[in-house]
């Protein structure tokens, strides 16, 4: 039994922005590697076969050196690890860089006008989705692009951001996010700056939402008193499970549960292994253990998925976006019923978006 996903989290505007020459390939055809493997985990053919029916594209302004790297790859496969942050990026340098990705995620409508469709409301989402058109919502995973005075924010609204958190992991004008530590917790650091107060105020004023994966304790400890709003985490797991610091504990999903808020499921391999290792050779189980306590600290309507599709390694089970029918497949047999599937599927990120945005 199928049903349409609707994904918290994925970084393919990303591989957009590193290669715009090809970048009709990457979306209307698929990227095949020498051999003709099929690379990355996102395309348009591929959404299409494996249930996607849309989701959030982050705009991800990339460090100097990235921490994707080989070197990096290897530290996560060897816990423990303590990855250094890179310095923060100001504004200037990242505007262009998120301009850019924004840019390309405006083409991706128009390249494919019957098969996806930039939507800003619950509303469009749900009639996109009846239509059989894939919903794709402007993200920003790090708020370097906007300014301290947030003078860009409404701009940015205007070109379609509805969500957005206020870091990534390393450092920004507004915050601290938590480093790539295993084992950890994420407090790791101080809570928000002036700055990063007036922007979470801001952000319920526009009704955008705010994202706190990647943010420290103290910082989301923050968001809490400010926000009157559903806590929302994209793209992260449960820490009880898997010790990283990128992993949220008990009390933070407490604070989720009581705000109505939802975690979406993270595939990425290193915060779902309990070992902690970035190796997709890895079963069902993990998988299933994060799931069923989110789901005892969440409630039904707290949990969703998050993939982090084109910026995480993935487990094998799943291996791209056509794996989607496989994972639920897999919590059918796990003992889901199919309607708590088809409400981690897509109809809590629905309910959680109309929540906040209206309609």
């Amino acid at each position: 039994m199928d049903f349409p996903v609707f994904d918290g989290h994925n970084d393919f505007l990303l591989r957009l922005y590193n290669a715009p020459d090809r970048r009709e390939e990457l979306w209307l055809k698929g990227e095949t590697d020498a051999s003709g493997k099929t690379v990355g985990h996102l395309d348009l053919p591929r959404m299409r076969q494996g249930g996607f029916a849309g989701g959030l594209f982050a705009i991800y302004i990339p460090s100097p050196i990235a921490h994707d790297s080989a070197d990096y790859q290897a530290l996560m496969d060897t816990p423990p690890y303590d990855l250094p942050l890179p310095d923060l990026i100001d504004a200037r340098g990242a505007q262009p860089v998120a301009l850019s990705m924004a840019a390309h995620l405006h083409w991706m409508a128009r390249a494919a006008p019957d098969d996806f469709t930039l939507c800003t409301t619950a509303t469009q989402i749900r009639a996109a989705m009846a239509d059989g058109r894939i919903a794709g919502v402007m993200h920003m995973e790090g708020a370097e692009a906007i300014s301290p005075n947030l003078d860009e924010l409404p701009l940015w609204h205007a070109m379609g951001l509805r969500s957005i958190g206020p870091v990534w992991s390393r450092p920004t004008v507004f915050g601290d996010g938590v480093p790539f530590r295993y084992p950890g917790d994420p407090d790791t650091g101080p809570g928000l700056t002036d700055a990063g107060r007036a922007l979470v105020r801001a952000c319920a004023e526009m009704r955008i939402m705010l994202d706190l994966s990647h943010m420290n304790e103290a910082g989301f400890n923050d968001v809490a008193r400010i926000s009157d709003g559903p806590l929302v985490a994209t793209h992260s797991n449960a820490h009880a499970v898997t010790p990283s610091t990128r992993n949220l504990t008990d009390r933070q999903l407490a604070m989720i549960a009581e705000s109505g808020g939802l975690v979406g499921l993270n595939f990425a391999t290193s915060f779902l292994r309990p070992d902690g290792r970035q190796s997709p050779a890895m079963d069902w189980d993990p998988v299933m253990r994060h799931l069923d306590h989110l789901l005892a600290h969440l409630g039904e309507e707290g949990v969703g998925l998050g993939s982090d599709f084109d910026g995480a390694t993935i487990p094998e089970g799943i291996g791209d976006v056509t794996g989607l029918p496989a994972l639920l497949q897999a919590m059918i047999r796990h003992g889901f019923g199919a309607e708590l599937v088809e409400k981690i599927a897509h109809r809590n990120w629905l309910a959680l978006l109309h929540r906040i945005w209206g309609a």
